[in-house]
Order: structure tokens, then sequence, then C-alpha cells
């Protein structure tokens, strides 16, 4: 037996068909979406467009959709079938609206006979318009294409707008012109802050003024609770590492083209899909045609890239003196210890400052003069300046040169044995007999 409140399911919840209360796996509320399932009318655009009914003169604002949705099911016995997909509900209704009035409904719908196993008067025949009918597949395919190419249009014009003005939300740096990817790459770099790739943004003004008025509002980008002032707003997103957005909040899906490529599909569905399926009949081992995508090395001290670790290495000792190579083998340095190294180098140079002597100067270019004329490529401070805990973590994110590091130049044989030979000792305890001094225990011996 088929309850109305098992239809009304049907009008935003998932393409599963259920006959009984046992099949409803957990409450919805309308009209939010339910908890874990895809929220793609999220990405309909703010408009003041018309929602009209199908039947009558009814009609409401976009943002009234739902109250449309329910006067379908109640008053007119139809449902739609996963509205969420529908890239524009808008143009969706108008083409059904022209098309019942030319041809019978049940020409298009199901029909569900709901307390089927009742008496004659209390049974009911509800339609149900869903893509099992080619004519509604096309139809949604369509809008979505169109939606697609508005989105890939609007981002082109904001690729190629010059008047471009914005402040970074942690800062104030100003950034003006055609300088999007120059505001995402500063705030991830400078703030650890990346909504994602400047390619995979779309709407970006918009983007970026929900973002600031949430932070005006003293709310935080990722818990989304709000504090009593900008200070504690602060604290609370370093110390909770809460500088990025919250994934699941779904108005946010509008803003990343990613989410209008394939109909009903958000990011997380595209990236996680398995392509197991593509693989051939045959050796499923054969890695034969396997082609590895290049890194993209970024030198320590100038902007230039290599896609190989030797090259990199050999543009930084030709072009700047300086060998990782050489500096590893004489001062015995291990595996976290030229992790270290190469973070600490990264983030002086960063902060115009030579790493050699920690003179600090105007600019980097200075700074890059002093290095090379006082012959500080090489030289390195006391081990304890830089051979500190804070710099296990990356200056920058995804630092390739990081993953080429290596902790021996020997074979696998002399790598096992000085593994075998070296003991593991904590971090924090160099130096055991200072630490022995200092002890409290040597007071309460005393006593």
């Amino acid at each position: 037996m088929l309850n109305i409140s098992d239809l009304i399911v049907w009008v935003n919840g998932p393409h599963v068909f259920s006959l009984g209360e046992d099949s409803i796996l957990e409450p919805l509320c309308f009209p939010d979406p339910p908890a874990g399932c895809s929220s793609a009318a999220s990405l309909e655009r703010p408009s003041s467009d018309l929602l009209v009914c199908l039947f009558c003169s009814e009609s409401v604002p976009l943002l009234l959709k739902d109250t449309l949705l329910r006067h379908l099911v109640l008053d007119h016995k139809l449902v739609i079938a996963d509205v969420q997909l529908i890239a524009d509900l808008s143009k969706y209704l108008q083409y059904w609206k022209g098309r019942f009035l030319e041809q019978p409904l049940t020409e298009f719908c199901s029909v569900i006979k709901t307390n089927s196993t009742g008496p004659l008067e209390k049974q009911e025949d509800y339609f149900l318009l869903c893509d099992i009918l080619p004519e509604d597949r096309i139809l949604r395919e369509r809008l979505q294409k169109q939606r697609l190419e508005e989105v890939l249009e609007q981002q082109q014009k904001e690729r190629d707008d010059s008047s471009f003005h914005h402040l970074c939300m942690f800062c104030s740096e100003e950034f003006t012109g055609n300088r999007l990817s120059s505001l995402l790459n500063h705030m991830a770099r400078e703030h650890s802050f990346s909504i994602g790739l400047p390619d995979n943004i779309v709407y970006c003004d918009e983007f970026l003024d929900t973002l600031q008025n949430k932070l005006d509002s003293l709310q935080c980008l990722y818990c989304e609770k709000t504090f009593r002032d900008k200070t504690t707003l602060k604290d609370h997103m370093r110390k909770k590492t809460h500088r990025r957005i919250n994934a699941n909040n779904h108005d946010y899906d509008r803003f990343y083209v990613i989410n209008y490529l394939e109909l009903g599909k958000t990011w997380e569905e595209v990236q996680s899909e398995d392509d197991r399926d593509l693989l051939d009949d045959g050796d499923e081992n054969d890695w034969s045609d396997w082609r590895a995508h290049p890194v993209s090395v970024v030198c320590l001290f100038c902007d230039h890239e290599s896609e190989t670790m030797d090259q990199i290495y050999t543009h930084m000792k030709d072009t700047h003196r300086f060998d990782l190579h050489l500096l590893k083998t004489e001062h015995n340095l291990s595996f976290y210890q030229q992790v270290k190294l190469v973070n600490f180098i990264r983030r002086q140079i960063h902060q115009s400052r030579c790493y050699g002597c920690q003179e600090k100067f105007g600019s980097r270019a200075d700074m890059l003069h002093h290095i090379v004329s006082k012959g500080h490529v090489m030289n390195l401070p006391e081990m304890s300046t830089w051979d500190q805990p804070q710099y296990y973590f990356p200056t920058y994110e995804n630092d390739a040169l990081l993953c080429a590091l290596s902790d021996t130049d020997g074979d696998e044989s002399d790598e096992m044995s000085h593994s075998e030979d070296v003991p593991v000792i904590a971090e924090d305890i160099s130096n055991l007999q200072a630490l022995k001094q200092s002890s409290i225990l040597n007071q309460l011996l005393k006593n």
C-alpha cells in the first residue's frame, strides 16, 4: 500500500520507489533535502523567474519551489521524480505545461494507485513524471547542457574581466585587475586558506562576498559557529584549523564548475566513481601503457619550475650555486632534517631574509643579491636555528621538492644496515645532561 507520505518523499528524495514504511530509511525534512543526499538544487542560480503549475494558474518564485511541488502532489496528484537533478526547473515546467495541453497526462506519466488493497472509495491515482520517459530524459539533459554552457560563458567573462577588485579576507591586501588567481594563491600561501583552483570557480565575486559576509558576521567558515568578536573568531579558526569552507554546505556547490559537468552528480560523486570497469578483459597487471604525470618542482630561490628532480637540482646548482646533496653529505642530514631545512629556507626566502646570517631585506631581489655577493648560498646557520619541529610543516602546499629527499645515497643493503644501527631518539630530548641537572628530582633527593 502506498501512502501519500511516500509520494512526497519522491519530490525531493532519492530515486528509490518505496512501497512500505519499512523502506523509508530516515525521516525527511521538507523542504530541506535529506541528510547525505546530493543537493544539486543548490545549483539553481538566484532568479526572479516564476515556477508555473502544470494544470492551473498557480505560480510561485523559484525560492518557494517546494510550495509548488507540494501543490502538484496534493492538488493535482502529480509527482516529479528527482527534482533536485533538474538544472532549470522553470523551463522544465513550462515545457511540460505545453505538452500536457497537447496530449493526455497518461501518455507521459506512470499511474500509481494508492491503497490498492483497500476499499475502492479510498483508492486514488497518482501520476509519476520521471526520466524513464525518453522525452523527459532528453529534456533534462538538454537543460543540463544549457546550464553548463551558461556557466562556462560566465567563467570566461570573469577571466576576461579586468575590473576585478577585492580585498584579502585576512590581511586586507588589495587585488585589482584580472587577478582572481593571485588573490586565491595569496590566501592559500599566506593564510593557509584555499577554496579551490581558480579554473574550477565561477561567480567568483558572489562567492568571495558570501565568505566575507560570514566573517563579518563573526561566523566560522568551517563549523559555522558564531563568536562574540573578531579576535575570538580568528583564534578559533587558527587553533582548530578551520581556515577552510564546509564541504557539507551545499550552498557553495553552485560556485564550482565541476558540479555542472554531469547530470545529477556532484564533485564528490564524479571524483569517487569506480573506474575498474574500464579495464580491458586482458591482463589487468599490464601497466605498459602507464604514463606518469610530470611533477612540477619549484626552485628554492626563484620561480623556475622543472618536471624532474634531477633538473631542479641541476638548475639550483648551476644558477644559484646551491647543492642540496652536498649539504646533506657534509652535515650528515637525515631525511627529516632535510625536510626541516628545505621548509626553513623556503620560509626565510619568502620573508626576504638571508637564511645564512638572518639579515632582513626590503625585497627578495635584494636578499638574493646579498646571498650571492656575501657567499651565503651554502652557509647554514647553527643547526638549532632550523632543526626545529615547526619546520616539519611545509611552507608551501604540495611542495614536490620534499618528495625527492632521500635518507641515503647508498644501495638498499646500506640503507637497511644504517637503519638497524641508528636508534630512534625523541625530538625534544636533545640534551640529556641539561635535563638531569635541571630536573626537580635533584631537589627531592637533597631534601
